[in-house]
């Protein structure tokens, strides 16, 4: 089903090694609002829509969520890269770094590993796509609190770049509960006599 290419879906650069940065950025690798959820969400929910378009636009996007998490995983990996142990450690990944060494890891920021119970699927049309409105705006919403963690001009130019796609998100999944809610509205039930 898919075609996988060998390069990143937008560059992915930082100036320097970062490990605080690493740290805030990993939720989005295997947080609750993170690209990994996203990606299973959506791809797990495409099965019960009632329409052709929102099928295809849930696995449009969870299939591009998976292009941003690997997105985010070679950030994480790239500022971790260089890092020295008491870098890592003065940090506060300590404990990561005992686990995992520079390895990418699917967490939070808060260290809690990444768990199915981060994402819904209803089995409802209306219901998965208002809740992927709500995950598109909190990962938003992440990303904007992220930009303002960091002073790395190249790294800002990436979450930009993912930032943006979270609205472009929001604006799909919004367009299909419209079509889903008219396709719903306009069954008709005729009683037999």
């Amino acid at each position: 089903m898919w075609i996988y290419e060998k390069k990143l879906e937008y560059p992915v650069r930082v100036s320097q090694p970062d490990v605080r940065m690493a740290k805030y950025l990993i939720t989005q690798f295997g947080g609750p609002d993170g690209e990994l959820g996203a990606a299973v969400r959506y791809l797990s929910q495409r099965y019960t829509m009632p329409i052709n378009q929102a099928k295809g636009t849930l696995t449009d996007i969870g299939s591009e969520e998976f292009g941003h998490w690997e997105m985010i995983g070679t950030m994480v990996y790239k500022l971790l890269k260089d890092a020295s142990v008491d870098e890592i450690k003065k940090a506060g990944l300590g404990g990561y770094y005992a686990e995992h060494a520079r390895g990418v890891y699917p967490q939070s920021a808060g260290d809690v590993p990444f768990s199915a119970a981060a994402f819904a699927v209803k089995g409802d049309a209306v219901a998965d796509l208002t809740e992927n409105m709500a995950a598109e705006e909190k990962a938003r919403a992440t990303y904007e609190t992220l930009l303002q963690l960091t002073d790395d001009a190249c790294l800002k130019d990436s979450i930009k770049f993912l930032r943006e796609r979270e609205v472009v998100h929001f604006q799909r999944f919004g367009e299909c509960l419209r079509l889903v809610q008219e396709y719903n509205n306009s069954k008709k039930c005729f009683a037999t006599s």
